[in-house]
């Protein structure tokens, strides 16, 4: 599954073992239906048959999720997804203000998406290290 290979690359080796771990057995298949079914809104992209990429949001405000398959880096796949995501919530609920909780290594990406912290790395209630991160848009 994309999102378990890019979270065992990229997030895993900078958190704490047991939250690294915990982090992986939440992503399973049947985890991403529950959210699902809780009302996340997710985006995926394909080039020809292969999923790589994966962007979820909760409550039309909360970005959970944006994956990139390694090897598709530098593309602007991310930045294609968030922008789909964003354009989503605004068009269904007018959002404004979209959170997140990045991981060391995605910090800087979302910074270049127009993110900005809005407090020092931490740990979540789940044990992983964050930042949250905050974008504002312009009313339209």
């Amino acid at each position: 599954m994309l999102v378990r290979r890019v979270t065992r690359r990229w997030i895993v080796p900078d958190q704490p073992r047991e939250a690294g771990l915990a982090l992986l057995s939440r992503q399973g298949a049947a985890d991403q239906r529950q959210h699902m079914a809780e009302g996340h809104r997710f985006h995926l992209a394909w080039l020809g048959g292969t999923l790589v990429g994966v962007v979820a949001m909760r409550d039309d405000s909360h970005l959970t999720q944006l994956f990139v398959g390694t090897r598709y880096h530098g593309r602007g796949i991310a930045r294609r997804l968030w922008q789909r995501a964003m354009a989503d919530a605004v068009r269904r609920a007018g959002t404004r203000r979209f959170t997140l909780n990045a991981s060391r290594c995605a910090v800087p990406a979302y910074r270049r998406l127009g993110f900005v912290a809005t407090g020092p790395e931490r740990f979540s209630p789940n044990g992983v290290l964050t930042t949250p991160m905050l974008l504002e848009c312009a009313p339209a």
